[in-house]
């Protein structure tokens, strides 16, 4: 490439990081790190009413958490600030009065009420997409001197060439074309002197020489009106290229209202997902690598990247291949680590005390230690170790079949001897209990362990028998088959 890549993710702070702008800056990092390019995060935060506090940190500290480094943003600066839109106002201003002073755009002084009105008149005769009628097009400029003299608050349109085609190559869609009669005189900014959406991204990648703009599909539409500010400027557009959308299971759009998957990046942080393994799952939302390996690094993700990779299809977000991969990454992790990930969770559920003594925190690491292997994510600790918690059992349907067993309560006589013979406690001497029970009443397999399992911790499957009866205790085991026998 001759011209150097370079890319955005342009949140605005009216919410928090979602998983399609997560996705968003994933591919924009993805491909600027590929052409050893730079990524820029730019604040599009003209929509006022809207925006929320918190909501510029959480796209910055969420970037930052997934493993998506910018080059330049609000907080570390660069050669193009500033990187907030409302610092920009300035530079929107000069530019729509060039707009106007060469005719291409003009003064609206047309009431909500009025533009209210228009819509429903078109749309009572059938018109699917209601533009704006063109009242104040024609104008004379002796009319616009009167109206802003009494004061009348305008807005400024740009005044839509007739008989364009606008056509650009989309990376991933191929040719796309719009035609300038199905697009109304539109908004470039509005009455109180802030810029549209359409009006101000097209200056702000021009002034910050973005090459390339990915974007999801819903910016499609949007395209043309781009292109018109650019021709009507002279620059040269970026390169665009529109993701598909991210559907749920049902193969519906993915709503920020659709409660059935979680939404929000700080969401999966919170319940102890690991950024390694959502930066892997967000880049195979859309796009996919050659060969069937799914699991990769950062690196090897920015080495192989490639657009044309890019899916023409909706991409379903699969909760359960998010669990199963981010299970992937905890299997890897030492001991330590899944300590420091679950922990948390088990203190924050009330389970455990916020300060452990040095006897609890061995506790608490043997306990997570049983459930390494098979933890989805950090909270599910919580769920998985609840046996250990619980002081009164319910069988369920499962564990009264096995307790129905006629060699059970031998069984569980026995074992209760050798648990109150034990003078050490640990998976050794429990397992050595066990076998003792088998050699006393010569039940082995099933008919031995699965009494055991099911009166000691309620459940019919589990973590290593011996290793979960330790960790449950002598004093509570013992208690938990008195109550059996009773």
């Amino acid at each position: 490439m001759t011209k150097e890549v370079r890319v955005r993710y342009a949140p605005s702070p009216t919410g928090f990081l979602h998983i399609g702008g997560a996705r968003t800056a994933l591919f924009n990092y993805l491909y600027a790190r590929h052409h050893n390019g730079k990524f820029i995060v730019r604040i599009e935060d003209t929509d006022i009413e809207r925006n929320v506090e918190g909501g510029e940190a959480s796209q910055l500290d969420n970037l930052k958490w997934l493993g998506i480094e910018y080059d330049e943003s609000i907080d570390i600066g660069g050669p193009y600030a500033p990187y907030r839109q409302m610092e920009r106002l300035d530079i929107y201003k000069e530019h729509a009065q060039k707009l106007l002073d060469q005719g291409l755009a003009y003064k609206c002084f047309c009431s909500s009420e009025k533009l209210e009105a228009s819509r429903e008149e078109q749309k009572a005769r059938g018109v699917a997409a209601p533009t704006y009628d063109g009242t104040c097009r024609h104008l004379s400029a002796e009319e616009v001197a009167a109206k802003e003299a009494a004061g009348e608050p305008y807005t400024i349109r740009m005044r839509v060439p007739e008989n364009v085609t606008y056509e650009f190559d989309d990376l991933v869609r191929g040719q796309v074309s719009f035609e300038s009669k199905d697009i109304g005189d539109w908004v470039l900014v509005k009455a109180n002197g802030i810029p549209t959406y359409n009006y101000a991204v097209v200056l702000d990648d021009h002034f910050m020489e973005i090459s390339h703009v990915f974007r999801g599909e819903e910016h499609l539409s949007n395209t043309p009106k781009q292109l018109m500010i650019f021709n009507a400027f002279g620059w040269e557009y970026p390169c665009f290229g529109h993701m598909t959308l991210i559907i749920n299971e049902n193969r519906k759009k993915l709503s920020k209202r659709d409660e059935s998957i979680i939404q929000f990046v700080t969401q999966y942080k919170d319940l102890g997902y690991l950024p390694e393994a959502m930066f892997n799952f967000f880049a195979l939302l859309g796009w996919s690598p050659e060969g069937e390996e799914e699991i990769f690094s950062k690196e090897q993700l920015i080495e192989m990247f490639d657009e044309k990779r890019l899916s023409k299809s909706p991409s379903m977000f699969d909760k359960q291949k998010l669990t199963w991969m981010n299970n992937q990454y905890i299997k890897k992790l030492s001991l330590e680590e899944v300590v420091t990930l679950s922990l948390p969770h088990l203190q924050k559920a009330g389970l455990l005390p916020e300060e452990l003594t040095a006897e609890e925190r061995v506790w608490a690491t043997d306990l997570i230690a049983l459930y390494h292997e098979q933890m989805s994510f950090g909270a599910e600790i919580v769920e998985l170790s609840s046996l250990f918690f619980n002081d009164h059992i319910e069988y369920d349907e499962e564990a009264n079949e096995v307790l129905a067993g006629e060699q059970v309560p031998e069984v569980m006589a026995a074992f209760k001897v050798q648990l109150e013979g034990l003078e050490e406690f640990t998976p050794e001497t429990v397992k050595a209990a066990i076998k003792a029970v088998q050699k006393e009443t010569g039940h082995k397999g099933k008919n031995l362990f699965m009494p055991i399992r099911v009166v000691t911790t309620g459940e019919t499957h589990g973590p290593e028998l011996p290793n979960a009866i330790c960790l449950i205790g002598k004093e509570k085991t013992i208690a938990r088959v008195e109550k059996y026998a009773q």
